[in-house]
C-alpha cells in the first residue's frame, strides 16, 4: 500500500486485495465496472490470474470491500508476503474432492449391479440405502466448489456454469433420495457421483493451468536496493531507500545495484547495464552521465547525485508498463468461456420448458422432474468443461517433453493466433563466445580453464566450454570480486582472470605477462533452425548498440532495430498491433519485461532475469532454439483439437436433448451418455501427445 496527497488533501491510497472466487473475465469486467463508479476511485484492475484487485484514490479498503462484496465476491485485503510464501491451497482442495468423488463414484457403480442384474424389493431398497448413505456426504462435500459458485451468482441475480451443473448435481441426488426413501425402482446417485467426479476433473486441469502464472512487476522489486550510503560532507550513512531525496549524495561500491537514478559525480564509471538495455559489454561512463537505477557498478566505489527516487526511477517506470500490459493481458477471453456465456441460459430454458411441458402433458410430476434431471444431466457441461483443459493439459505434456515450460491459462490459445515474431538480442538468439587466441601457451590456458571454473559468470561458464578438451590447473587461494573476476595463485605466482582496471575488456594475467579474452557473440544453439521454421515474418528488436546489432542480424537475416529501450519496445509492439499482428515477443533481459507482458504471448529462455521469466507464458528450458517451431505447431494442433472438442459436445448435445425431451432416457441413461462423450473429449485430446 502507498499513500500520496490527493488534490483537496484527502489521502491518495493503492489498495490491493485477494480475489479467491473470480474465475472468468466477466467477473473481471463486473468488478472493475462497478468500482469505476465509486466516487474518489481514480483506477481500479483486476488481475485473473493471480486473481487480485488493484484500486487507486481517495478510498477506504472498507468501501471497496463492500462494492466487491454487494456483487457476490470475497474479497480479503492483500498481504503481498503471505500469498507469496502460501502453497497451494485450492489446488490440494479439488484433488482430495476429485479423490473422493472418484472413489465414492466407483463403489456406488458396484452397488448398481446388483440393481441392474434385477435385484427387487427389501434387496433393491438396501442397496439404494447403502448408496445414498455414500453419496449423498461426499456430494455435498466435493460438490462445494460448484454450490458455492452457484450461490454467489444467485444472490447477484445472474448465471453461470455452475448454475446448471449445481442444478443437475442436486435434483439427481435428490430424486434418488425420494425413490430410495420411497422403495422406488430407480435411484440414480451413480449418475450424481459421475457428474461430480468429471466436472472436478474439469475444473482441477483449468486451475493447474492458471496457477502457474506470476506477477513479474513484483518480481522487479528484487532488483530494486533496500538500503544505501548516503554522504553528508565526510560523513556516510546507511538509510532506508525511502528516506532518499532529490540532490542526495550516494556512494555506490563495487558490485551493488544503484539504488535511484542519477548524474555520475565521480570522474569515470563502468556499469553492467545488460539487464536495463542488452547490451553484451559492459559500458564505461564518465563524470555529468545520467545513472539508472538497477544497473550494476562493475569498478571501484562511484558516487552519483539521486535526479530520481521513488516511482519515478527507471526501474519503477519499467515495472508500471509490465503491470498495465499483464492487465491488458489478462482481460483476454478463452475460447471456452466464449463458449460457456451462451450455454448456461440455454440449459436453462430446456430443463425448465421439459418440466412445464411434460407436467402439463401428464400432469404428473414426478414424471416431469425425472424428464427435466435427465434433461439437466445430458447437457450438464462436463464435455465442454473438459473440451479445453484436457487439450491444455497434454498439449502442455507435449511441449514440457520438448523442453517448454507453458506458465499461463491461455498461453496455447494465444501462441496458436501469433502471426509475427520479434526476437531480442543478447541471451536470447545470442550467446557469448569467449575464447583465447591460438598462440596462447598450454599452460596459460589450463590456469585459464581453472579459473573460469570457479565462477558461475556467463562469459566465464562460455570460456570454459571453449576450454574444455584440455585439463585445468591446480591452483590455490581462488577468490572472486564482484565485477572484476578471479584470482588466485599457481605454482607461487598471482594470476587473474577478468576486467583489468577500468577497462570493459577481460584478459588473463599470470604474473607480469597479459593474455587477451576475446568475447564475441554466436547465435545461440538451433537459432537459424528456429527461424527458418518460423511459419511468420520476424524482426529483431535489440538495445545493444547500432553496429553490433545489424551485424548479428545480417547473419541470421532478420531486419533489425537497435538501442531501444523497454519504453521503445513496447512502442514497437503497439505499432504492430495496430497494424493487425499479434506478436510472439521472445526476450530475456529487464529490458525485454515490459514487451514481454505486452505482447499477445511471450517465449523467455531459463536463463532469463526472474522478471522477465514471469511475464511471459512460456519458458524455454533447454539452450536450443531448434524446437521453438514445434511450439507454434502444438499450440496450433490445440487449438483444432480443442474446436473438435467443442463439436463432439455439440453433436452429442444435438442427439441427446432430443431423446431427453422426449422423455426415453432415465437420468442414468443421461448420465452414461454424458460420461461417454467426456472419455471421447479426454481421448481426443491425447492425440496431441504424438505431435511431431
Amino acid at each position: 500500500m502507498s499513500a500520496a496527497a490527493g488534490t483537496r488533501g484527502t489521502p491518495l491510497v493503492r489498495l490491493q486485495f485477494s480475489l479467491p472466487t473470480i474465475h472468468c473475465p466477466a467477473c473481471l469486467n463486473k468488478i472493475e465496472s462497478r468500482l469505476r463508479e465509486m466516487p474518489g476511485l481514480h483506477w481500479a484492475r483486476v488481475n485473473l490470474s493471480m486473481k487480485r484487485l488493484t484500486v487507486e484514490g481517495a478510498v477506504a479498503a472498507d468501501e471497496v470491500l463492500g462494492v466487491v462484496s454487494d456483487l457476490g465476491f470475497e474479497a480479503y485485503p492483500l498481504d503481498p508476503a503471505v500469498l507469496e510464501n502460501s502453497a497451494d491451497r485450492t489446488g490440494r482442495d479439488l484433488l482430495l474432492r476429485l479423490a473422493v468423488a472418484g472413489f465414492a463414484m466407483m463403489n456406488v457403480m458396484l452397488l448398481s449391479v446388483a440393481v441392474w442384474s434385477g435385484a427387487t424389493g427389501a434387496t433393491r431398497d438396501l442397496f439404494h440405502l447403502i448408496s445414498a448413505a455414500i453419496a449423498v456426504p461426499v456430494v455435498v462435500y466435493s460438490g462445494q466448489p460448484f454450490f458455492r459458485n452457484a450461490g454467489r451468482a444467485l444472490s447477484v441475480r445472474r448465471l453461470n456454469m455452475d448454475v446448471p451443473i449445481s442444478l443437475a448435481i442436486i435434483l439427481a441426488t435428490g430424486m434418488s433420495l425420494w425413490e430410495s426413501l420411497q422403495s422406488g425402482p430407480h435411484a440414480y446417485f451413480d449418475a450424481a457421483l459421475s457428474l461430480t467426479f468429471f466436472l472436478l476433473i474439469g475444473r482441477y486441469l483449468d486451475h493447474r493451468t492458471r496457477s502457474s502464472a506470476r506477477s513479474a512487476a513484483q518480481e522487479l522489486a528484487a532488483l530494486e536496493e533496500q538500503s544505501c550510503t548516503r554522504l553528508q560532507g565526510q560523513e556516510m550513512e546507511t538509510v532506508p531507500i525511502n528516506e532518499i531525496s532529490v540532490g542526495d549524495t550516494l556512494l555506490v561500491t563495487c558490485g551493488m545495484r544503484v539504488p535511484v537514478d542519477g548524474e555520475l559525480i565521480s570522474d569515470l564509471a563502468v556499469l553492467d547495464r545488460s539487464l536495463l538495455t542488452g547490451e553484451s559489454e559492459a559500458c564505461t561512463i564518465l563524470k555529468g552521465a545520467d545513472v539508472q537505477a538497477g544497473v550494476v557498478n562493475l569498478s571501484r566505489p562511484l558516487q552519483l547525485r539521486a535526479t530520481a527516487i521513488g516511482e519515478d526511477t527507471f526501474l519503477r517506470r519499467v515495472a508500471a508498463l509490465v503491470a498495465t500490459a499483464e492487465n491488458n493481458r489478462n482481460s483476454y477471453t478463452a475460447l471456452a468461456d466464449r463458449a460457456a456465456k451462451i450455454y448456461a441460459p440455454a440449459v436453462h430454458i430446456l430443463a425448465l420448458l421439459a418440466l412445464l411441458g411434460w407436467w402439463f402433458v401428464t400432469s404428473d410430476m414426478r414424471v416431469a422432474l425425472n424428464i427435466a434431471i435427465a434433461v439437466l444431466i445430458i447437457t450438464c457441461p462436463c464435455a465442454l468443461g473438459l473440451a479445453v483443459p484436457s487439450v491444455n493439459i497434454a498439449a502442455v505434456g507435449r511441449l514440457f517433453r520438448a523442453g517448454f515450460l507453458v506458465k499461463h491459462a491461455t498461453a496455447l490459445e494465444r501462441l496458436a493466433e501469433a502471426d509475427y515474431a520479434v526476437f531480442d538480442k543478447t541471451g536470447t538468439l545470442s550467446a557469448p563466445d569467449v575464447s583465447l587466441a591460438k598462440d596462447v601457451p598450454m599452460d596459460a590456458q589450463r590456469v585459464c580453464l581453472a579459473l573460469a571454473q570457479n565462477s558461475n559468470h556467463p562469459l566465464s561458464q562460455a570460456l570454459v566450454r571453449n576450454l574444455s578438451h584440455i585439463e585445468p590447473a591446480r591452483l590455490d587461494q581462488i577468490v572472486e570480486t564482484a565485477g572484476e573476476g578471479m584470482t588466485a595463485h599457481w605454482q607461487g605466482m598471482p594470476v587473474a582472470l577478468g576486467r583489468q582496471g577500468d577497462l570493459a575488456t577481460l584478459s588473463l594475467q599470470i604474473g607480469s605477462d597479459s593474455y587477451p579474452v576475446q568475447v564475441r557473440e554466436k547465435p545461440r544453439p538451433g537459432a537459424h533452425q528456429a527461424l527458418a521454421g518460423l511459419d511468420m515474418p520476424a524482426e529483431l528488436v535489440s538495445g545493444d548498440m547500432q553496429k553490433a546489432t545489424e551485424d548479428f542480424g545480417r547473419e541470421m537475416g532478420l531486419p533489425v532495430r537497435a538501442q531501444t529501450g523497454p519504453e521503445a519496445k513496447v512502442a514497437r509492439l503497439k505499432e504492430l498491433k495496430d497494424l493487425g499482428h499479434r506478436v510472439l515477443m521472445v526476450g530475456d533481459g529487464l529490458n525485454d519485461t515490459a514487451a514481454l507482458a505486452a505482447a499477445h504471448v511471450a517465449l523467455a529462455p531459463a536463463s532469463a532475469l526472474d522478471a522477465s521469466r514471469s511475464a511471459a507464458d512460456v519458458i524455454l528450458l533447454k539452450e536450443d532454439l531448434s524446437q521453438v517451431p514445434l511450439m507454434i505447431r502444438v499450440a496450433r494442433a490445440a487449438g483444432r483439437l480443442s474446436k473438435q472438442n467443442f463439436a463432439i459436445a455439440a453433436a452429442y448435445n444435438c442427439i441427446a436433448i432430443p431423446i431427453a425431451l422426449a422423455g426415453f432416457a432415465t437420468p442414468l441413461m443421461a448420465a452414461i451418455a454424458m460420461s461417454v462423450s467426456s472419455l471421447t473429449v479426454l481421448l481426443n485430446s491425447q492425440r496431441i501427445r504424438g505431435l511431431k
